[in-house]
């Protein structure tokens, strides 16, 4: 089955081999990585299907995936659950694999709204509690230098870079790259979300987490930081009522707040070589035609050198309100 021709007539194939059938409002959904539709089913509600793109996970680090989700609903975390067909939630067809969720009626997550930041710190408190004994063993853990030096491979062979920039950036990346091996020390790793931005979040009397597609090991503060946003004491006050609702539930060590500019910065790098290793895809070009323009490189050559110097600014602590 051609992963870039999923026809409705396909799709309605693929789910009927698992027991699911499409009875109406087949609707592909906005998703860059994988392709994911929502439907009505007569027996069970509406759902949503996600194939996975080929060659990107094995089937064992997607059970992985689902294993986690599945383990976070069963000790109260508002999570998207994956359906089961005899025990089963990982499906496959014409080489394909794929899932289906239950679609989470709700709203979109107010990033703004201090309550809802509140109730968001004591649900990811939850899942990092589950994750504690989800070691994720076959899912890449966050790893710097390893990631570094793939991104930079996939930079320098796609050549999505002007030639006239190419020096100036590879220096900058280089920079950039030595402070976040050198600054990201992380002392304490838990099961994560991975990928915890608004995008994956809805609100449904509090907090949904969607989409564990980059579930991995790492420190707690990874679920956090995406969270934050404006000058600094825009963020220092968001980050303390995030707080507030993680350490009613767990622990939150404060030296991880350390690891927010190192990770920023990987997310920055990863971010760039995951378009230019995605280039090819027809829908990249059209959802991201500045991504091989020289005002774009030139403008990510000042990001990197901007958040190198990041790297050796103290980083936020709640100790410093005043």
């Amino acid at each position: 089955m051609d992963y870039y021709q999923l026809t409705p007539d396909v799709i309605d194939e693929a789910l009927a081999s698992a027991g699911i059938y499409v009875d109406r409002g087949l609707m592909a959904l906005n998703s860059y990585e994988n392709r994911v539709y929502r439907f009505q089913s007569e027996n069970d509600g509406i759902l949503v299907a996600k194939f996975y793109r080929p060659e990107r996970w094995s089937r064992e680090q997607i059970e992985q995936e689902l294993d986690f989700v599945t383990a976070a609903a069963a000790q109260g975390v508002q999570v998207a659950e994956p359906l089961q067909r005899n025990g089963v939630c990982l499906f496959e067809f014409g080489g394909l694999l794929f899932s289906v969720w239950k679609s989470v009626p709700a709203r979109a997550f107010e990033q703004d709204s201090l309550d809802q930041l509140e109730a968001l710190g004591e649900q990811l408190a939850r899942l990092h509690l589950v994750g504690e004994s989800h070691s994720l063993s076959l899912r890449p853990g966050i790893a710097p230098e390893a990631e570094l030096s793939k991104a930079c491979n996939i930079l320098e062979r796609h050549a999505v870079i002007p030639a006239r920039l190419q020096h100036r950036f590879f220096d900058a990346l280089t920079s950039l790259g030595r402070g976040i091996i050198e600054y990201y020390q992380p002392k304490e790793l838990t099961g994560l979300h991975g990928d915890c931005h608004a995008g994956n979040l809805l609100w449904n009397n509090g907090p949904w987490l969607l989409d564990f597609d980059d579930c991995r090991r790492g420190p707690a503060v990874q679920d956090l930081w995406m969270m934050l946003s404006g000058d600094r004491q825009e963020q220092l006050l968001q980050l303390d009522t995030l707080l507030a609702g993680y350490e009613t539930v767990r622990s939150f060590k404060s030296a991880e707040l350390a690891l927010i500019e190192p990770l920023r910065g990987l997310r920055m790098v990863n971010y760039m070589a995951w378009l230019a290793l995605r280039w090819s895809d027809p829908a990249f070009p059209a959802a991201f035609p500045w991504f091989n323009t020289e005002e774009y490189w030139q403008q990510q050559i000042t990001a990197l050198n901007e958040q190198a110097e990041s790297l050796t600014t103290p980083p936020l602590s709640l100790t410093l309100w005043d």
